[in-house]
C-alpha cells in the first residue's frame, strides 16, 4: 500500500486548509486510515481516523468540531478538512493506514506542512 499526502500550506489563523491522501496497491488490505502530525520539537499526535467503509470516526479532543475527515470510495481517497485553524496545528500532518483496526499503522505517506500564522 502506497500512501500519498498532499494539500498543506500557509494559512492565517482561523483559515481553512483541505489535506489528501490517496491510497494505491493493495488497498483492500485496509481496515481504516488515520492523520498524525507532529509540530516541532513536539512527539507525534493522533488527529483523526476514518474507518475505510467510511462508516466510524474519531478526532482528537484538540480538532473536535473544527476538522473533518472524509472518504471518496471511488478516487480511494481520504480527506482532513481544517476549518477555524489555529497557530497551534501548525505541523507536519501525515496520513497512515492500518490493516488490524486501530492501534497500529501499517503504512505511512510521507508528511505535508501546514503552517499557521497569527
Amino acid at each position: 500500500v502506497q500512501l500519498q499526502a498532499s494539500g498543506g500550506g500557509l494559512v492565517q489563523a482561523g483559515g481553512s486548509l483541505r489535506l489528501s491522501c490517496a491510497a494505491s496497491g493493495r488497498t483492500f488490505s485496509i481496515v481504516g486510515l488515520g492523520w498524525l502530525r507532529q509540530a516541532p520539537g513536539k512527539e507525534r499526535e493522533f488527529v483523526g481516523y476514518i474507518s475505510w467503509n467510511g462508516r466510524t470516526t474519531d478526532y482528537a479532543d484538540s480538532v473536535k468540531g473544527r476538522f473533518t475527515i472524509s472518504r471518496d470510495n471511488a478516487k480511494n481517497t481520504v480527506y482532513l478538512q481544517m476549518n477555524n485553524l489555529k497557530p497551534e496545528d501548525t505541523a507536519v500532518y501525515y496520513c497512515a493506514a492500518d490493516r488490524f483496526g486501530p492501534g497500529k499503522f501499517n503504512y505511512w505517506g510521507q508528511g505535508t506542512q501546514v503552517t499557521v500564522s497569527s
